[in-house]
């Protein structure tokens, strides 16, 4: 598989996976299925264990993008960031060829085509080798809609938002009352609390920072979507 070194935070449906080197962390990105749908490998440096954050589609793509040789990173975990099924049906493929572990929230968990082998909630802790995520349960999109933080020691925070937040707004929910909570958890448990230079990964399309998407918030809130 074709992976650019040059980091933007945009793939193209069907190209090149887009890799970006951190001291700790390497995140590659990969555009699978007819939805576009992200999916982040961050493979640990140190100890090359691998977490898959949404084996959303295209299993064989996902499988080429973590390798075939002796020297490919070893697959440990897949986590599941929401309930919706644009975002599993490569899950059961990819973790069944690699032995990995499955995890979400247990709000969403019912729906998953394999049973989640680790429930995790909010604040809880996911080792990716000697690296940490932190998992934020961001209420609203689904019921149990998680993100991911990566606290890079040596840089600024890494977040994978699923489908909670994207540039432009926070993602589709089904009711005002949905709507409000989302966009409160997003407001009080990211925006409130980490830097602008926060570069967050979405469950679609292109990254940004929260940075750039903050002065958005109240044109958000007002216009309800």
């Amino acid at each position: 598989m074709d992976v650019a070194s040059n980091y933007t935070g945009h793939v193209e449906p069907g190209g090149a996976a887009a890799r970006r080197e951190l001291a700790d962390l390497t995140i590659t990105k990969l555009s699978v299925g007819p939805m576009d749908n992200n999916a982040y490998l961050l493979v640990c440096n140190t100890t090359r264990d691998a977490l898959l954050v949404d084996a959303a589609n295209d299993p064989e793509r996902i499988e080429d993008l973590i390798g075939h040789d002796r020297n490919r990173p070893r697959l440990r975990t897949i986590v599941t960031t929401h309930q919706h099924p644009d975002h599993w049906q490569a899950l059961g493929a990819v973790a069944g060829a690699n032995g990995a572990n499955t995890i979400a929230h247990p709000l969403d968990a019912e729906p998953l085509p394999v049973p989640p082998d680790v429930l995790v909630e909010h604040g809880d802790k996911i080792q990716v080798g000697e690296c940490e995520l932190e998992v934020i349960h961001l209420r609203g999109h689904t019921p149990g809609s998680i993100a991911l933080l990566y606290r890079d020691p040596q840089g600024h925070p890494h977040l994978f938002t699923g489908d909670s937040l994207f540039p432009g707004g926070v993602g589709r929910t089904t009711s005002p009352e949905n709507f409000t909570s989302l966009l409160n958890d997003v407001q009080s448990r990211l925006f409130d609390v980490l830097p602008d230079d926060t570069w967050f990964y979405p469950g679609h399309g292109d990254d940004s920072t929260l940075g750039e998407q903050k002065p958005q918030i109240d044109e958000w809130r007002e216009r309800g979507w």
